[in-house]
């Protein structure tokens, strides 16, 4: 392991370990000591990375609050509070995120299907625009304050950064705004269709955050929102199994893949 403050390669390892079972390493050059963690995010933190990453996706993914959360790895013998999973939750989400969403570049098909939601966010009704694509996979999400053309052009620009592609086809409610958005930030050349029955995929793939949403009872802040919600849409199409519409997919491979894509969340964990 390379030494996190000089670069040195000839580091030796130690006999002795941290508390929480990391190893630690000792670099001739710059003499300092350093352990498996040192350098990265998850360093000085009183619980195992791995501990970290499941109160984040648990936080995520089920329909638990914070307190549910900290009651759950209660049981486990790690004692936290809930303030402590709201901190894990802002510092480390981002940027697992961001690994899934640079993991889906070039992923989404040539057809979207692009609706928003309604969110409550500090008594307000803020706008969660999405899409998918013909087969369901996620394209984007991004939450805005208003529904205007200025929303709807920061996230078509948004979308195509992500997937890396411009859509052939794209399929939205009788919203205004959509077709010049379409027009001046993918091109003329995409087949605009406003049609609200073709849109009901997406309209019922809008059940999935209005689930999780509504136990929370609203969020404080749009830059919160912003951020759970981008987050839930990445970690609910990291763990999709089904990548066609009507494929069937058996118990025992659900099961199989989950556990493989979480191990790979875990990687992802140990590069930011």
């Amino acid at each position: 392991m390379n030494c996190p403050h000089c670069a040195a390669a000839t580091t030796k390892k130690r006999a002795k370990k941290t508390k929480l079972g990391y190893a630690t390493f000792f670099c001739p050059q710059c003499r300092s000591t350093f352990n498996e963690r040192t350098g990265t995010l998850f360093n000085y933190l009183e619980v195992p990375t791995d501990i970290v990453l499941l109160a984040v996706l648990w936080r995520l993914r089920y329909t638990l609050s914070l307190r549910d959360v900290a009651e759950v790895f209660l049981e486990r013998g790690f004692v936290f509070t809930h303030e402590t999973v709201r901190d894990w939750e802002e510092r480390f989400t981002p940027l697992i995120v961001d690994q899934l969403r640079t993991k889906r570049f070039d992923q989404a098909g040539k057809s979207w299907y692009v609706d928003e939601t309604y969110l409550n966010v500090h008594g307000k009704w803020c706008y969660l625009y999405r899409a998918i694509d013909h087969d369901g996979n996620l394209v984007d999400s991004m939450l805005s304050e208003k529904r205007n053309m200025e929303a709807a052009q920061r996230f078509f620009t948004q979308a195509v950064a992500v997937v890396g592609h411009t859509p052939d086809q794209v399929t939205t409610d009788g919203h205004r705004s959509y077709p010049r958005a379409i027009r001046e930030t993918i091109g003329d050349h995409v087949q605009h269709r406003t049609n609200k029955y073709l849109n009901n995929r997406l309209e019922q793939d809008h059940r999935s955050i209005k689930q999780r949403y509504y136990p929370m009872r609203g969020f404080g802040n749009v830059a919160s929102a912003a951020h759970f919600c981008r987050a839930f849409d990445e970690i609910r199409q990291f763990f999709r199994v089904r990548t066609t519409v009507k494929q069937k997919v058996s118990l025992a491979q659900q099961r199989e893949a989950f556990r493989q894509r979480l191990g790979m969340l875990k990687t992802f964990a140990l590069v930011v």
